[in-house]
């Protein structure tokens, strides 16, 4: 009974992972852009929450994501509460899709996506090979999990675990809870109990509320999700706590009349045990939605009062750039461009110190700053560039002309010092995984060169900001110590292996990390170089 079970719940979780990720695929993996662009408001949240979890078939994927875009400053909370909400109600479409109820075509769905997986090398065949396969996959896990519980029916313990569910509803959110935790997916939890629903091991009144408990057994995820995130992270995973939470209470205290409704849809509409366990879960997480959506604010204000601190210091999204001024007034436009280039320079240069400090802790939440903010740059770098191609055809002076041109190098410059710092982090993380150990003096040397060039692009930035031509001048002094750095580390790094204190990797990650700062000082010297008005 144990090995069916788990055997069968491990297929199930593999078919839900795999449709999600064949959906995801074909959706063009721009699941992170819809979250970022259609949140302007929480019911457009919620909107944009319902589509992602449908696309992932997880609310956990979903607020995992948001709990990311949120500590990255890219959503405010208020955005995020929305999107929780709507992640809620998409999740239900999982029950649904169990309740209609084929299992008996598992095995010829599996077959048709195997099919479509291994004999079409067209790409969108493969997706939906995928999203077959995983059809399939989920309904052959159903009905293993399903006959693994069959034995249930003759055990007096389980009997009267049901009954003390049936007289203590709170025994059964308890349940759902701490199953759902284990499990770490409501989606599974909830398929079990229409299972044990479907071959009458569980009365409606005793299944109601473990259907509650998975739901709050769900935020578990985005909680662990937000461990060592931002401050405003920990407050969205905390909201989706309380919102289930809120959830719960007030349909336990209205637990007899909301039995009594899920028993007149399933008569009235023929709805069999599975359908109508899904019907109860759908009504649970949209009127729980209604019921709390006027209250984002209040929420929100509740969390921040819990979670105190301030928000993510950084706002990551573009703030400055105004299309009215491009027709209006290209010449402010070009001012508000020229701010976002300083404040993507400004996130370069920190994303610098944070790849520094990952180097010298190896802690991970060094490593994450880091990647977020190369996010946070190439996002920049999109709208920077989308808003600097537009103001191009409006009417400028020579000298504003000259000032576009620079913005348009030098935002590239600016994207590729994310790329070499994330290279950095990923060099870390190679040396951690490999357990490459750098001795002493290499570690001081990579102190020594990180200190200069995080100096020198800060100076470049500052140059570029104030038009300051003495400031430029000291970046290409600055930049030729960087060449002349690398030369001498490079010649201590070959005498430190050849009298046997480093090994070969090690040495290769201390290669690839100094050659990195040192492509990062020559595109500072390239913005320098541009407010001297030179050539790159």
């Amino acid at each position: 009974m144990i090995f069916e079970f788990v055997g069968g719940l491990g297929i199930f979780l593999f078919g839900i992972k795999y449709m999600g990720d064949g959906l995801q695929k074909s959706a063009g993996d721009k699941l992170r852009d819809i979250l970022d662009r259609f949140t302007t408001n929480p019911l457009m949240g919620v909107l944009a929450g319902i589509f992602v979890t449908i696309l992932l078939q997880t609310s956990s994927g979903t607020t995992v994501i948001t709990v990311g875009l949120v500590s990255a400053g890219f959503m405010n909370l208020k955005q995020a509460i929305g999107v929780i909400m709507g992640a809620n109600i998409g999740t239900t479409v999982t029950a649904f899709i169990i309740g209609i109820k084929i299992s008996d075509y598992a095995l010829p769905i599996i077959a048709v996506g195997a099919v479509l997986l291994f004999f079409f090398k067209n790409k969108r065949v493969h997706n939906l090979g995928q999203m077959v396969f995983g059809f399939g996959a989920l309904f052959l896990g159903l009905e293993m999990m399903g006959d693994g519980m069959k034995p249930l029916r003759g055990l007096e313990a389980f009997h009267d675990l049901t009954v003390s569910m049936s007289t203590n509803p709170i025994l059964g959110v308890v349940i759902g809870t701490v199953f759902t935790v284990i499990v770490q997916s409501s989606s599974a939890t909830i398929g079990i109990l229409q299972e044990l629903f479907g071959q009458g091991l569980v009365t409606l009144d005793a299944a109601l509320p473990v259907l509650f408990g998975d739901n709050i057994g769900t935020t578990i995820t985005a909680v662990l999700a937000s461990i060592g995130a931002t401050v405003a992270a920990r407050r969205a995973a905390l909201t989706h706590v309380i919102f289930n939470l809120i959830g719960t209470a007030i349909f336990l205290l209205l637990l007899q009349p909301f039995t009594g409704l899920v028993e007149s849809i399933k008569s009235g509409l023929s709805l069999n045990e599975e359908m109508t366990i899904a019907f109860a879960h759908g009504i649970f997480n949209t009127t729980n939605t209604i019921v709390q959506l006027p209250f984002i604010g209040v929420l929100a204000y509740i969390v921040t009062k819990l979670i105190p601190g301030d928000d993510s210091a950084i706002e990551y999204k573009a703030k400055h750039l105004d299309p009215n001024f491009i027709e209006q007034s290209p010449s402010i436009a070009l001012g508000q461009a020229k701010e976002e280039v300083i404040r993507m320079g400004q996130f370069a240069s920190i994303g610098l110190e944070e790849s520094n400090n990952y180097l010298k802790t190896r802690s991970q939440k060094h490593a994450d700053m880091g990647l977020q903010l190369e996010d946070a740059i190439n996002n920049l770098d999109r709208k920077i560039t989308d808003y600097l191609v537009l103001l191009s055809s409006a009417p400028l002076s020579v000298a504003e002309s000259e000032e576009h041109s620079i913005l348009m190098d030098t935002v590239r410059d600016i994207e590729r010092i994310g790329d070499h710092f994330e290279n950095v982090i990923e060099l870390v993380d190679h040396q951690i995984n490999n357990k490459l150990k750098l001795t002493d003096g290499a570690m001081s040397d990579l102190e020594s060169m990180f200190e200069l060039t995080i100096s020198t692009v800060k100076q470049a930035i500052l140059a570029l900001e104030n038009n300051d031509k003495d400031a430029a001048r000291e970046v290409v002094t600055k930049e030729d110590q960087i060449d002349t750095m690398e030369r001498t580390l490079r010649k201590k790094h070959i005498l430190r292996i050849n009298e046997g204190e480093c090994t070969g990797a090690s040495g290769i990650v201390f290669v690839d990390i100094i050659s990195n700062l040192e492509r990062v000082g020559d595109h500072a010297v390239n913005i320098a170089e541009a407010v001297l008005g030179e050539s790159n």
